[in-house]
């Protein structure tokens, strides 16, 4: 593996290896913190490639870093491998669950993780085979789905030394990111009260249910009074059991977005006093846990311009007409908002848009573009310059987080996406090491980002990091 393309053959040639576990990940989707078996399954792999394997980091039981090699540059690739609550979903065109209410692998990670992973052992060989000098390292990160691993894990250190970082995201088209996404912080609302019986004693009973709907009610007139970039969500987790009993504990999951961390900040203890107010109204108590946060992604646009190089050498992703057909089965299934999106955030020619699947690769977005989306990756992208690839591994149609991004996470779609993503970074980290320049500039690019506006861990020190033993090891 003397060239730069000898890395995309020696992909090409074990491609079989990394698709075999991209699905025995999408067989077994576990939930955030609980990724026992892909975490396992990934350091296992790993370590028989002549990677040094180190657990339990930033105190994450199924967290792990695995390095290949000495000296700089240190170059990382960033995996996840969680599932998504509620999506489980067979690999078919129509909607079927697998486990009614199960998890399913609805944004993607377990192609996201393994193309990440196959990337880092095609840049080991790289390095390996041309005696050069460098650290390929890869991270296996749990709970980006709102469970912010990399926070706990770059508050521990573990990104400290890193020179460059490669992550990448399943998505409807091809294209290196340069614009940014949202900062979150994520609470939990524990209203308690005292029950009684709902109709022969209610002046007796205080509602916490009461509370937590009145919450959501100011919280809804709330969204009239902030800025465009602001994303409020939540769920009721519980509710009470019993329409005749007035319910004496209610709690609720809430998600509260902004692209700045100042302006986060701010609606968030609006939010806050919104919670207090509505149990004093109903004379009941409220608890308010942070559970995590993230700040916004800082993208490098030396990193992306050299992935859409890389891309642009690759050329795109090859369909065939049965994949077309699969495809849009699904998007049958969808409006066409996603259509709209593509042309008008994208920049996609509205006839490629309407297409089933998209395999042409678009130049990287716009600076000034932000996503309403939330990761985790955002954090990490404040320690060393980082760009973030999206590859087409989805119906166009399909929205994310559903059933329609499951279904094609364990097909040839979805597997040839991974693959174009792991060729590029690959590449693209191979291009660093050979052309000092370029990581120079990138470098340069990040310092004079971070001395603009220099990153807070959102994560306060006395929260700890959520951990379960892990019972495969």
């Amino acid at each position: 593996m003397q060239s730069k393309r000898d890395i995309a053959d020696w992909l090409d040639e074990h491609q079989h290896r990394f698709t075999a576990m991209a699905d025995e990940i999408w067989d077994n989707p576990e939930l955030q913190f609980l990724e026992f078996k892909a975490s396992k399954l990934q350091a296992d792999f790993l370590a028989a490639e002549g990677f040094r394997v180190t657990w339990d980091i930033g105190g994450l039981s199924t967290a792990f870093s695995a390095e290949w090699g000495a000296g700089k540059p240190v170059i990382a690739f960033a995996g996840e491998y969680d599932a998504l609550p509620g999506l489980s979903q067979k690999d078919q065109s129509l909607p079927d669950a697998i486990d009614a209410g199960g998890p399913g692998h609805g944004c993607g990670h377990n192609l996201l993780g393994t193309g990440c992973l196959a990337a880092a052992v095609a840049f080991k060989q790289w390095l390996e085979s041309t005696g050069q000098s460098g650290t390929a390292r890869y991270y296996g990160c749990p709970a980006e789905e709102g469970g912010s691993g990399k926070v706990f894990m770059g508050r521990a250190g573990a990104f400290d030394d890193l020179d460059a970082t490669f992550n990448w995201h399943p998505w409807y088209i091809n294209t290196a990111m340069k614009g940014s996404m949202l900062s979150v912080n994520r609470y939990y609302f524990r209203f308690r009260g005292r029950s009684a019986h709902a109709a022969a004693d209610p002046h007796s009973g205080r509602s916490a249910l009461d509370a937590l709907e009145l919450m959501n009610i100011g919280v809804n007139y709330l969204r009239e009074h902030v800025t465009d970039d602001v994303r409020l969500h939540y769920t009721i987790l519980s509710g009470g059991l019993a329409p005749n009993v007035v319910p004496d504990y209610a709690e609720s999951y809430y998600y509260v977005r902004a692209f700045d961390p100042q302006n986060l900040d701010d609606v968030s203890q609006r939010v806050i006093r919104i919670a207090k107010g509505a149990a004093m109204m109903t004379d009941t108590e409220v608890e308010i846990v942070y559970k995590s946060g993230s700040v916004r992604v800082l993208s490098n646009e030396a990193l992306a311009d050299l992935q859409y190089e890389v891309m642009q050498a690759l050329g795109g992703i090859q369909f065939t007409e049965d994949e077309r057909a699969y495809a849009a089965e699904i998007n049958a299934h969808f409006g066409d908002a996603n259509v709209k999106t593509l042309v008008e955030r994208y920049g996609v020619a509205a006839g490629a848009a309407k297409q089933p699947l998209i395999g042409d690769v678009w130049p990287s977005n716009d600076k000034a573009l932000v996503s309403p989306g939330s990761t985790d990756m955002g954090d990490m992208s404040w320690y060393a310059p980082c760009s973030m690839l999206q590859t087409a591994t989805w119906a166009t149609r399909a929205a994310g987080h559903s059933w329609g991004v499951v279904a094609t996470g364990r097909t040839s779609i979805g597997h040839k996406g991974m693959m174009y993503a792991a060729k590029v970074m690959a590449l693209a980290a191979a291009e660093l090491v050979r052309s000092p320049e370029k990581l120079e500039r990138a470098q340069a690019e990040f310092q004079a980002a971070l001395e603009a506006s220099p990153y807070t861990c959102p994560i306060p020190d006395d929260v700890p990091a959520p951990s379960h033993s892990h019972p495969l090891r």
